[in-house]
């Protein structure tokens, strides 16, 4: 009887949740909170990269076949971006929140147990629709922020996201190695039904900020992003930013592989390392930014990110192949810097631009990132094939001094 009752209190509670509003003293608990969640369903787009070659073997496919994985995983996280995240502003983001985590445990569990290959394609799909919910933590990180933290809280949330991202390919390629691929999977899925039993209870509720029918706002994002240059500005900046970001990532492992260095895959992905700087400079860029304002954070991440592009065409000057990657990895230090810097400043921008759309401003800003970075892909594989490692290091810097001049257009016009 008192397990009952317990349970029937706890169910009241959570019914009875107070409605989000920006909170002066928003419990350091809560924030980590959201950081976590945002992390761990991030991360479940990355764990099937580093398993595709145990997976070949495993399910009997080819490398093309189980290439499938992560295409449909970033094609499902495409999607939902556009299709489901401005949501947020509809329904109360906390049953989206809710929603969005019982389905991604659900579809990691399905991808752990799927006996063919198949099943797992569409175990992947529905991973990259729902882990989209970290897409609904950011912007409830931001309305439960008072404005004068909204940077650093938004900030250390962005930390949690990039440490998810960072350490999603360390952990699925060891936890792969020792126990098989099935078990990455089915842990994932473990963990992110703990994350959403706790978004349960410290999640509050959040009014809904619009009225609008499914189709209509839907058409309200064409609208906003007419009526709004601030968000113009700010997508097409980070846009412009994870295009160079993207094509370096991209063509990495490939030119470390062929001389003069003949790098194997450990080597290069070892490389991912540098996200680490990306994961500090997330709440740092946000304190900056509460205190100078975003717009200075925005020039000098996208200046930053510049420079260290530009400093990789020096690399062929130095000695030997041991400096030449030492300045490599300087340079994507730095870059990965300025580019995490820049993109929290521009969510503080775009997030203040107009309380009620913030799920609507946020999914066009990601889907703005999100076809940088392909765009990114394809132009940096073409860039490699046609002109070398050089061609790439142009790519990269045109596309970074792009966003800087967006950024420095922008202060004219203020």
């Amino acid at each position: 009887m008192s397990s009952l009752a317990t349970t029937q209190n706890a169910q009241a509670g959570a019914a009875a949740a107070p409605t989000a509003a920006p909170q002066e003293n928003l419990s350091g608990g809560l924030i980590l909170l959201l950081a976590v969640g945002t992390g761990v369903s991030v991360a479940s787009l990355y764990y099937s990269q580093p398993m595709l070659g145990v997976l070949s073997g495993a399910i009997h496919a080819s490398e093309r076949e189980v290439g499938m994985v992560p295409t449909l995983t970033q094609l499902g996280y495409a999607l939902g971006l556009l299709l489901l995240a401005p949501l947020g502003d509809r329904y109360d983001r906390r049953n989206i929140i809710l929603i969005k985590g019982a389905i991604l445990a659900l579809s990691l569990l399905a991808a752990g147990l799927a006996p063919s290959l198949g099943l797992l394609l569409a175990a992947s799909l529905a991973v990259g629709l729902t882990a989209t919910m970290a897409q609904d933590l950011v912007p409830a990180a931001a309305t439960l922020a008072p404005v004068a933290h909204r940077g650093r809280v938004v900030g250390i949330v962005m930390t949690g996201l990039l440490l998810g991202i960072l350490l999603s390919r360390v952990v699925s390629g060891f936890v792969a190695e020792q126990f098989g691929w099935r078990a990455m999977y089915v842990a994932a899925a473990v963990g992110m039904a703990l994350i959403g039993v706790a978004l349960w209870r410290g999640l509050p509720r959040f009014a809904p900020t619009t009225s609008l029918s499914y189709g209509a706002l839907m058409g309200s994002l064409f609208s906003l992003w007419r009526q709004h240059p601030a968000l113009r500005r700010a997508a097409i900046a980070q846009g412009l930013l994870a295009l160079g970001f993207s094509a370096f990532w991209s063509t990495l492992a490939v030119m470390l592989h062929e001389a003069p260095f003949h790098m194997g895959s450990a080597a290069a992905g070892s490389f991912g390392l540098a996200g680490a700087a990306g994961a500090l400079a997330a709440p740092l860029a946000g304190r900056i930014a509460d205190r100078s304002g975003p717009e200075r954070v925005t020039r000098l991440g996208a200046g930053l990110a510049a420079l260290s592009f530009v400093a990789m065409a020096f690399a062929p000057l130095l000695p030997d192949t041991h400096s030449q990657v030492m300045l490599i990895v300087a340079s994507a230090i730095g870059f990965d810097f300025g580019i995490q810097a820049a993109l929290v400043a521009h969510q503080t921008i775009v997030y203040g631009i107009d309380p009620g759309a913030r799920s609507r401003l946020n999914a066009l800003l990601f889907t703005s990132v999100f076809v940088g970075m392909s765009v990114g892909a394809a132009l940096g594989s073409l860039a490699l094939a046609q002109w070398g490692w050089m061609g790439v290091v142009g790519l990269t810097t045109v596309a970074a001094v792009g966003s800087l001049l967006v950024r420095l257009t922008a202060r004219r016009l203020a």
